[in-house]
């Protein structure tokens, strides 16, 4: 069933490439805007020959892995207080929802006003955008603890942090997990998004240059990257997923079928 998912996602593959080496070859759009697979795939090629092209991706990975790290960590942390701190969930509440919905893009000036294009810029939206995903998961998490195993624990004597480890945390881990791997995406996002538009070192400021002087093919060539990147960062929070959650019932699903 595997081999069959994966012949046809090739086969999906090779028709796009097929499709996007026609469209601006039969005139349906000017080539100035859009050029052939081919000459993208030219220009990917001289991208990976050039030194400075391995910088700006350290640069991008650099933001995306510090950032992420930040957001996760301080999820974690932070939800699993409001959860476990009497009253504290409830008096926090409507500040999360007041700043939860901020978009990080509305951060913008702020993050260059504090840091200008430097790297501070680059996390202050990626741990913004990401810190939510992840917190808002764990508080689920938590919401999802059985009120009896959480009696139970309590009758036996278990301190609050023996609860959280033996009875928080393992029914709250899979929506970790959930909010990390959807963290890991948006971090991408907002790291190329504060490249592009602040300046930031990294993959978006080199699509930004390659735009404004008019290099198209390396426009696109860069744009793949950015998109390869994030199929890959996706695969590894899946992996990553199912290696820590062995023991569950979705994943031990997923390996019988």
């Amino acid at each position: 069933m595997r081999g069959g998912n994966a012949a046809l996602g090739a086969a999906g593959f090779a028709a796009f490439l097929l499709l996007a080496e026609a469209v601006p070859r039969l005139g349906l759009v000017r080539e100035d805007y859009f050029p052939p697979a081919s000459r993208i795939a030219d220009a990917l090629g001289a991208e990976l020959a050039d030194g400075a092209f391995w910088t700006a991706l350290g640069d991008t990975l650099t933001g995306w892995a510090a950032g992420l790290a930040i957001a996760v960590v301080a999820g974690i942390v932070i939800g699993v207080l409001l959860s476990v701190v009497p009253y504290l969930r409830e008096a926090t509440a409507s500040t999360i929802e007041f700043l939860r919905p901020i978009p990080s893009v509305a951060l913008i000036p702020l993050a260059v006003l504090l840091y200008g294009t430097e790297l501070g810029s680059v996390l202050l939206l990626v741990v913004y955008a990401s810190f939510w995903q992840v917190l808002i998961q764990v508080l689920y998490g938590v919401q999802d603890v059985d009120p009896v195993a959480e009696e139970t624990a309590r009758s036996y004597g278990l301190g609050i942090w023996a609860r959280v480890r033996h009875v928080l945390w393992p029914t709250a881990l899979p929506y970790v997990m959930t909010g990390v791997r959807l963290a890991a995406a948006v971090a991408l996002i907002l790291a190329i998004t504060a490249e592009l538009v602040i300046g930031a070192p990294g993959l978006g400021a080199r699509i930004a240059v390659a735009q404004t002087s008019q290099a198209v093919p390396e426009m696109y060539a860069l744009i793949v990257v950015t998109g390869v990147l994030g199929l890959l960062i996706n695969v590894g929070a899946r992996s990553v997923e199912r290696r820590a959650l062995t023991w569950h019932q979705s994943v031990r699903g997923e390996v019988a079928v």
